[in-house]
């Protein structure tokens, strides 16, 4: 890796210190704000410091020695009129022996303990000072570190940063009226160094003017940036796929249902953006079940009819081969063929496809990850789709992208089950244009769920037993393969051999990822034909399956799944006519976050309220999968919290691009510093 270059006052080494927190300029000093706030603005007299408390006691050193039992450290005794404490460091340097000679006056700031000898602190940090020395007035801020950058040093380069960059106010001076914020300088100052008369708590909270200003400006930077994507791609040509109506019309016809209102909005929509000629970057989703699909097909229909090809992206096996078994079913009735791409395939399967791709004979493509990672060449595609959009990451979705010969760019079509809450969507995905399935087809029958402890596992058993023998089918779902003594977990080969055991009558299957293809291929096929009544498997049942019989879910362990995967296993069960139900077996002692993802399961069967709480649980960043997204993360704002602030930002973006886009590439600078990332592909 290139040495980090220095600037004025910084070398080389300190600039590799910065980087790692990604600063790289003076500029990005005074936007790294604190974390937390001490007080060092008063004395604590050290025989009236509570345990537990973080405070600061001035006395002079008694005595310093190292010692070595039961480990080696540094041990002083400080004393004042009130009292004698101990402080300890396991890790020092003889600097620090140093400043504690015995006589020396010093400062201590750290966590009182009660330790063998009496309250003690451990690691506090250490100021020498003359007596009489005056106190600091204003609290002292505590900033993200990295080893070798101590809190002083990044506190002088900070301050010095406060000085040298002119903070410009690049915000209208009505609008900060109105929203009741601060400048951008008077924020600035009140965070990296608080006035006396400053609310403690409310900077604590972020819920300070000045943290309200910092959060607004970099919610607005976040829209900039997307808007900016948005427009860019505006600009860039795709090929216009008109819909002529031949075999979108003739598969519609052929369907065994209707569309349902949503469908056949979100048909409409998709169907316009093919025809312009910008690329489409639309984002498809639609709780389980919701029939999305379907619309894929039409969309894929519509390329074809216009000679360009499709290719359809999916992130397991199981669910690439669930799409390319319905695809087939709808249209090679219509005389469409679809090749299938995935690692499992035989070498020479696989060489055939690629040869009929290549020659542009076959215009439709189902597969996993191989479609990126094979030698696919794609002569005239116009339009790929992603499945289950999150699990994939930005460069892989630019690298399905970028497989098409020729020199247009194709629409891109995004699909997810799982539901994005509004406020993320408007965040995370301003350069997309959004599309919600928001009702299921008719006939999905409502499904049951069950709260189980793990000391009543005979009962589900039986349960599932009672369930097979009337007549219908049940998923029996285990987290791991392997066994892991920490997480004690059943594996699903235990589950498999004890199951198989306590129900003698039933023929049990077992499928989960470290099949071969072609096993897991025969067991889901077998257990689709109801020639299994039982089938135990891991998560890679998750999505796509689609076996109407099957009834009944059994979830074990369901306190380690997340929200999204248990709704998504729910969804399993309760598409055929008969009455569903879904047990969560959990086990004791539950997690906060586990009680609170099993109350929200089992109290709702909606997938964005479900989508919501999981927002609330798990906070933006690890629901969108933000960290592989390519988009600036928020370091500040926090989209559940802050969501009042994300309408005006995103108003305020959309005219400073139209009305001032100097205004905007200047506060982009000032954030980004030319680091957009990879916007999203």
């Amino acid at each position: 890796m290139a040495e980090a270059q220095g600037w004025a006052g910084v070398g080389p080494q300190l600039a590799g210190r910065l980087a790692k927190l990604d600063i790289r300029r003076p500029q990005d000093l005074v936007l790294h704000l604190p974390l937390r706030y001490e007080d060092e603005t008063r004395l604590t007299p050290i025989g009236t410091a509570r345990a537990g408390a973080a405070v600061q006691v001035e006395g002079e050193v008694v005595s310093c020695e190292v010692t070595l039992r039961p480990r080696r450290q540094l041990v002083a005794r400080i004393q004042d009129a009130s009292g004698t404490l101990v402080a300890r460091w396991l890790n020092f340097y003889p600097s620090l022996q140093k400043q504690l000679e015995t006589g020396r006056r010093v400062r201590l700031f750290g966590e009182v303990r009660g330790g063998f000898f009496g309250d003690e602190m451990v690691h506090p940090r250490v100021h020498p000072v003359e007596a009489g020395e005056p106190l600091p007035q204003a609290l002292t801020p505590v900033y993200p570190t990295t080893a070798g950058l101590a809190q002083s040093a990044l506190r002088k380069l900070i301050g010095r940063a406060l000085y040298s960059v002119p903070p410009d106010e690049l915000l209208p001076a009505a609008l900060l009226g109105g929203l009741d914020l601060p400048s951008f300088a008077d924020a600035l100052r009140t965070l990296h160094q608080p006035p006396p008369d400053v609310d403690p708590y409310a900077l604590e909270d972020r819920e300070h003017p000045a943290w309200q200003r910092i959060k607004f400006e970099e919610l607005l930077v976040q829209q900039l940036s997307l808007r900016r994507a948005y427009n860019a791609r505006r600009t860039r040509h795709a090929p216009s796929l008109r819909d002529r109506g031949g075999l979108t019309a003739a598969l519609r016809a052929q369907l065994p249902f209707a569309l349902t209102g949503a469908q056949a909005r979100a048909v409409a929509a998709i169907a316009r953006d093919l025809a312009t000629p910008h690329p489409m970057q639309r984002l498809l989703q639609g709780d389980v079940g919701s029939g999305k699909t379907i619309v894929a097909a039409l969309a894929m229909l519509q390329a074809a009819e216009n000679g360009y090809q499709s290719v359809l992206m999916a992130p397991t096996e199981i669910l690439a081969e669930q799409h390319w078994k319905k695809l087939a079913s709808w249209l090679e009735p219509l005389g469409i063929g679809i090749a299938w791409l995935s690692g499992s395939r035989k070498k020479r399967e696989r060489e055939a496809e690629l040869a009929r791709l290549a020659s542009g004979e076959v215009l439709l493509a189902v597969g996993t990850h191989a479609l990126i990672e094979d030698p696919v060449t794609l002569p005239r595609l116009g339009l790929a789709i992603v499945d289950e959009q999150h699990r994939f990451g930005v460069r892989q979705r630019l690298a399905l992208r970028e497989k098409g010969a020729n020199a247009l760019h194709p629409h891109m079509l995004m699909m997810s089950a799982t539901p994005i809450p509004r406020t993320l969507a408007m965040s995370y995905y301003a350069d997309l244009d959004v599309t919600v399935l928001d009702e299921l087809p008719p006939g999905r029958t409502p499904i049951l769920t069950k709260l189980v402890t793990e000391s009543r596992r005979e009962q589900v058993v039986a349960r599932v037993r009672d369930a097979c023998l009337g007549g219908a089918q049940a998923y029996w779902v285990c987290p791991l393969i392997e066994e892991s003594e920490a997480l004690q977990l059943k594996t699903a080969q235990e589950t498999f051999d004890t199951l198989s055991a306590a129900l003698p009558e039933l023929k049990v299957g077992l499928v989960h990822g470290r099949l071969k293809a072609d096993e897991k291929s025969a067991t889901m096929a077998a257990f689709s034909a109801g020639e299994l009544q039982l089938l135990v498997a891991t998560t890679v049942i998750e999505v796509g399956v689609d076996v109407p019989n099957a009834s009944l879910m059994v979830i074990e362990h369901a306190e380690r799944f997340g929200l999204a995967q248990l709704h998504q296993l729910r969804g399993r069960v309760g598409r055929g006519t008969a009455e569903s139900a879904c047990i969560l077996i959990y086990a004791h002692p539950l997690s906060e976050n586990g009680r609170a993802r099993l109350k929200v399961i089992y109290e709702h069967s909606d997938g964005f309220a479900i989508a919501r709480e999981d927002l609330r649980i798990r906070g933006p960043g690890e629901f969108v999968g933000a960290r592989q997204s390519g988009l600036p993360l928020l370091r500040y704002a926090d989209l559940e919290g802050d969501a009042d602030l994300l309408e005006p930002a995103r108003a305020l973006a959309e005219r400073l691009l139209r009305e001032s886009p100097d205004t905007a590439t200047r506060l982009m600078e000032r954030w980004l510093g030319g680091r957009e990332g990879l916007l999203r592909a």
